[in-house]
């Protein structure tokens, strides 16, 4: 089973359950019986959370033509530091 969309001039949109590849061009409307068109949505767009919808948008924006780097990203708000103190056998090794 797949859900339809049909939209109404009157009453708007509305759903209809119907078995795959079944749906017709057009239907009557529940509230009014005039014929409603049916339209087509993206599926399950409400579900996205909006930081990944963001995220694919941009990849799609910048697909043909990348953003521009003018500079570098900024600094870490802290530094790094050691969680344990250097024992001689590590300060002999090399540092990043």
């Amino acid at each position: 089973m797949a859900l339809y969309e049909y939209r109404c001039e009157h009453h708007g949109a509305f759903d209809v359950v119907r078995d795959m590849g079944t749906a017709p061009g057009s239907i009557g409307c529940p509230a009014c019986g005039s014929r409603a068109r049916r339209i087509f949505s993206a599926p399950m767009t409400s579900s996205t959370p909006p930081a990944l919808a963001a995220a694919i948008d941009h990849a799609e924006k910048t697909r043909g033509e990348p953003d521009v780097v003018t500079s570098l990203p900024p600094r870490p708000r802290h530094e790094r530091t050691a969680v344990l103190p250097l024992t001689p056998t590590l300060r002999r090794l090399p540092r990043p």
